[in-house]
């Protein structure tokens, strides 16, 4: 599974990138973001693109993969068939956190696309209720088969949208899982690149660029 990821580029780049007419949150660069914290997320809202802010992991824990949603399970499980249907959303990124194994050894690495720029990831959103009836907005990443980069780490991937699949996943008048089924496909491996970070991303409470510096292969290593 995914469990961490960047959203490091400044507003006015996100806003034109995905096309945001209403921003509904106050935003800033997220270096490493964990299950739990707040990450952005593009919404849909009759017919205009609005940036907002939920919480990463879908509460109550009724599906097997919270944080992700793999598309096997969308298939399969009819609560995720509901939000497929009318609780689309992307979640903007730039990098993905993975662990890369080395005989006995572990590194953290960042995966990226090779023009370093922003990307659209299918999402799902659900806003949940506590016993107090306080609103509680959460999301979750859309999973897809991993391309040969990704697979050095899981055999999933969160599923990459080209911007015309980001209109048609948020386009609310679509709501056949049958008709998005095929904008939901690994994105080409050729496209991205992996390289070493610190070992502090494994931190939940360490959001800084150094994030995302690449770091000498020797001072990455650490064993966990």
């Amino acid at each position: 599974m995914c469990q961490r990821f960047s959203m490091a580029a400044e507003l006015p780049e996100v806003q034109e990138h995905f096309q945001i007419g209403r921003v509904m949150c106050y935003y800033k660069n997220r270096f490493n973001i964990s299950p739990t914290q707040p990450t952005p997320v593009v919404l849909q809202q009759d017919g205009e693109r609005v940036l907002d802010e939920f919480r990463w992991g879908l509460v109550p824990y009724w599906g097997k993969d919270a944080v992700n949603a793999d598309l096997r399970n969308v298939h399969q499980n009819p609560t995720y068939r509901r939000l497929i249907s009318t609780q689309r959303c992307v979640i903007p990124c730039n990098g993905f956190y993975y662990w890369k194994k080395d005989g006995k050894k572990e590194y953290p690495v960042r995966v990226v696309l090779k023009n370093r720029g922003i990307f659209g990831v299918a999402g799902l959103y659900e806003i949940w209720r506590d016993t107090r009836g306080e609103p509680l907005r959460t999301c979750t990443l859309v999973m897809t088969e991993a391309n040969p980069l990704i697979g050095e780490f899981e055999n999933r991937m969160p599923a990459i949208l080209s911007p015309e699949a980001i209109t048609r996943w948020l386009d609310e008048e679509v709501s056949d899982l049958d008709a998005l089924n095929p904008i939901l496909r690994p994105h080409a491996a050729e496209e991205m690149q992996a390289y070493p970070v610190t070992p502090l991303i494994d931190n939940d409470r360490y959001d800084s660029d150094e994030c995302i510096r690449e770091m000498d292969l020797e001072l990455a290593w650490v064993k966990r």
